[in-house]
Protein backbone atom coordinates (compact mmCIF):
# COMPACT_ATOMS: atom_id res chain seq x y z
CA UNK A 1 0.00 0.00 0.00
CA UNK A 2 1.16 3.15 -0.65
CA UNK A 3 0.64 6.70 0.78
CA UNK A 4 0.71 9.39 -1.26
CA UNK A 5 1.24 13.11 0.24
CA UNK A 6 -1.60 15.33 -1.04
CA UNK A 7 -0.20 19.01 -1.31
CA UNK A 8 -3.22 21.59 0.25
CA UNK A 9 -5.24 23.19 -1.67
CA UNK A 10 -4.68 27.09 -2.60
CA UNK A 11 -6.35 29.62 -2.53
CA UNK A 12 -10.44 29.66 -1.30
CA UNK A 13 -11.89 26.14 -1.12
CA UNK A 14 -16.03 25.28 -1.71
CA UNK A 15 -16.32 25.03 1.82
CA UNK A 16 -14.91 28.29 2.66
CA UNK A 17 -16.80 29.65 -0.21
CA UNK A 18 -20.37 28.28 1.71
CA UNK A 19 -19.11 30.44 4.72
CA UNK A 20 -19.04 33.59 2.90
CA UNK A 21 -21.55 33.23 0.84
CA UNK A 22 -23.77 32.65 4.23
CA UNK A 23 -22.52 35.37 5.99
CA UNK A 24 -22.59 37.80 3.10
CA UNK A 25 -26.62 36.73 2.97
CA UNK A 26 -26.86 37.21 7.14
CA UNK A 27 -25.22 40.24 6.62
CA UNK A 28 -27.63 41.77 4.25
CA UNK A 29 -30.50 40.51 5.53
CA UNK A 30 -29.84 42.05 9.05
CA UNK A 31 -28.74 45.59 7.37
CA UNK A 32 -32.57 45.10 5.53
CA UNK A 33 -33.64 44.61 8.79
CA UNK A 34 -31.89 46.96 11.05
CA UNK A 35 -32.62 50.23 7.88
CA UNK A 36 -36.50 50.01 8.66
CA UNK A 37 -35.91 49.86 12.59
CA UNK A 38 -33.85 52.82 12.87
CA UNK A 39 -35.32 55.17 10.40
CA UNK A 40 -38.45 54.65 12.31
CA UNK A 41 -36.88 55.76 15.56
CA UNK A 42 -36.31 59.45 13.87
CA UNK A 43 -38.26 62.58 14.83
CA UNK A 44 -41.57 62.36 12.14
CA UNK A 45 -42.00 65.12 9.75
CA UNK A 46 -44.34 67.20 12.23
CA UNK A 47 -42.27 67.17 14.69
CA UNK A 48 -39.62 68.16 12.71
CA UNK A 49 -41.53 71.26 11.48
CA UNK A 50 -42.26 72.56 15.25
CA UNK A 51 -38.58 72.36 16.10
CA UNK A 52 -38.12 75.71 15.24
CA UNK A 53 -39.91 79.29 14.99
CA UNK A 54 -39.68 82.18 13.28
CA UNK A 55 -40.05 85.37 14.59
CA UNK A 56 -40.70 88.51 12.75
CA UNK A 57 -39.59 91.77 15.09
CA UNK A 58 -39.88 94.63 12.34
CA UNK A 59 -42.47 96.05 13.98
CA UNK A 60 -41.92 95.30 17.41
CA UNK A 61 -41.44 98.96 19.78
CA UNK A 62 -38.95 99.72 22.79
CA UNK A 63 -40.54 98.33 25.99
CA UNK A 64 -42.71 95.70 23.84
CA UNK A 65 -42.93 91.95 24.69
CA UNK A 66 -44.53 89.57 21.34
CA UNK A 67 -45.61 86.71 22.36
CA UNK A 68 -45.39 83.53 19.95
CA UNK A 69 -45.21 79.47 20.16
CA UNK A 70 -42.01 77.35 20.33
CA UNK A 71 -42.21 74.06 20.78
CA UNK A 72 -45.71 74.21 22.07
CA UNK A 73 -44.33 76.39 25.20
CA UNK A 74 -44.97 80.20 24.94
CA UNK A 75 -41.86 82.21 23.92
CA UNK A 76 -41.11 85.86 25.20
CA UNK A 77 -39.88 88.27 22.41
CA UNK A 78 -38.29 91.35 24.83
CA UNK A 79 -37.62 94.68 22.95
CA UNK A 80 -35.87 96.28 26.08
CA UNK A 81 -35.42 100.20 26.52
CA UNK A 82 -32.78 101.89 27.45
CA UNK A 83 -33.80 102.27 30.83
CA UNK A 84 -34.44 98.59 31.41
CA UNK A 85 -30.95 97.42 29.98
CA UNK A 86 -29.17 99.83 32.71
CA UNK A 87 -31.16 98.39 34.87
CA UNK A 88 -30.52 95.26 34.14
CA UNK A 89 -27.04 95.57 33.79
CA UNK A 90 -27.16 97.85 37.38
CA UNK A 91 -28.59 94.32 38.94
CA UNK A 92 -26.10 92.36 37.10
CA UNK A 93 -23.92 91.84 40.64
CA UNK A 94 -27.25 91.44 42.72
CA UNK A 95 -27.64 88.04 44.57
CA UNK A 96 -29.58 85.66 42.96
CA UNK A 97 -30.59 81.80 43.23
CA UNK A 98 -29.34 82.02 39.44
CA UNK A 99 -27.03 84.17 38.99
CA UNK A 100 -26.17 85.41 35.06
CA UNK A 101 -25.30 88.58 33.59
CA UNK A 102 -27.93 90.65 30.92
CA UNK A 103 -24.27 89.67 28.16
CA UNK A 104 -25.25 86.38 29.01
CA UNK A 105 -28.85 86.00 28.38
CA UNK A 106 -28.80 88.33 24.74
CA UNK A 107 -26.95 88.16 21.61
CA UNK A 108 -24.29 90.80 22.22
CA UNK A 109 -24.94 92.57 18.38
CA UNK A 110 -28.75 92.80 19.65
CA UNK A 111 -28.43 93.38 23.59
CA UNK A 112 -32.11 94.97 23.67
CA UNK A 113 -33.87 91.56 21.87
CA UNK A 114 -34.39 89.27 25.27
CA UNK A 115 -36.01 85.94 23.87
CA UNK A 116 -37.11 83.72 27.14
CA UNK A 117 -39.10 80.55 26.79
CA UNK A 118 -42.77 81.83 29.15
CA UNK A 119 -43.11 79.49 30.96
CA UNK A 120 -41.99 79.66 35.25
CA UNK A 121 -39.10 76.99 36.01
CA UNK A 122 -41.23 76.10 39.72
CA UNK A 123 -43.90 74.56 38.25
CA UNK A 124 -44.47 75.14 34.65
CA UNK A 125 -47.43 78.46 35.15
CA UNK A 126 -47.06 80.96 32.33
CA UNK A 127 -45.30 84.18 33.95
CA UNK A 128 -47.43 87.36 34.09
CA UNK A 129 -45.32 90.68 32.47
CA UNK A 130 -45.36 90.27 28.50
CA UNK A 131 -48.56 91.68 27.73
CA UNK A 132 -49.95 95.03 28.96
CA UNK A 133 -51.50 95.56 31.80
CA UNK A 134 -49.87 92.49 33.49
CA UNK A 135 -48.64 92.31 36.36
CA UNK A 136 -44.58 92.45 36.39
CA UNK A 137 -44.01 91.32 40.13
CA UNK A 138 -41.41 93.30 42.62
CA UNK A 139 -38.29 93.57 39.81
CA UNK A 140 -40.43 95.06 36.83
CA UNK A 141 -39.66 91.88 34.82
CA UNK A 142 -42.45 89.34 34.71
CA UNK A 143 -44.47 87.72 37.85
CA UNK A 144 -46.05 84.08 38.22
CA UNK A 145 -49.24 83.75 39.77
CA UNK A 146 -49.10 80.48 40.66
CA UNK A 147 -46.91 80.53 43.10
CA UNK A 148 -45.21 83.91 43.25
CA UNK A 149 -41.90 83.81 41.93
CA UNK A 150 -40.90 87.50 40.88
CA UNK A 151 -38.19 87.60 37.46
CA UNK A 152 -36.42 90.89 36.84
CA UNK A 153 -36.41 92.56 33.36
CA UNK A 154 -33.71 90.62 31.69
CA UNK A 155 -35.87 86.87 33.19
CA UNK A 156 -33.78 86.20 35.90
CA UNK A 157 -35.45 84.75 39.10
CA UNK A 158 -35.20 87.15 42.07
CA UNK A 159 -37.71 86.05 44.61
CA UNK A 160 -39.94 83.42 44.68
CA UNK A 161 -39.55 79.47 44.75
CA UNK A 162 -38.57 78.98 41.03
CA UNK A 163 -35.01 77.85 41.28
CA UNK A 164 -33.96 78.87 37.73
CA UNK A 165 -33.82 81.38 35.55
CA UNK A 166 -36.77 82.24 32.80
CA UNK A 167 -35.02 79.99 30.40
CA UNK A 168 -33.21 81.85 27.09
CA UNK A 169 -33.35 78.91 23.82
CA UNK A 170 -30.97 79.25 20.96
CA UNK A 171 -31.78 81.36 18.39
CA UNK A 172 -30.34 83.55 15.47
CA UNK A 173 -31.29 86.81 14.94
CA UNK A 174 -30.88 87.95 10.89
CA UNK A 175 -32.13 91.50 10.61
CA UNK A 176 -35.71 91.56 11.67
CA UNK A 177 -36.36 87.90 11.70
CA UNK A 178 -35.82 85.61 14.65
CA UNK A 179 -34.99 82.16 14.17
CA UNK A 180 -35.62 79.75 17.61
CA UNK A 181 -34.25 76.36 17.81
Amino acid sequence: MTTTDAAPEEGVRRRDWIHIAAISTAAVGGGAAIIPLASQMGPSADVLAASTTRVDIADLGEGQTLKAVFRGQPLFVKRMTAEEIAAAKADDGASMPDPQTLAERTNPANESILITLGVCTHLGCVPLGAGQGESKGDFDGYFCPCHGSHYDVAGRIRKGPAPKNLVVPEFTIDGDIIQVG
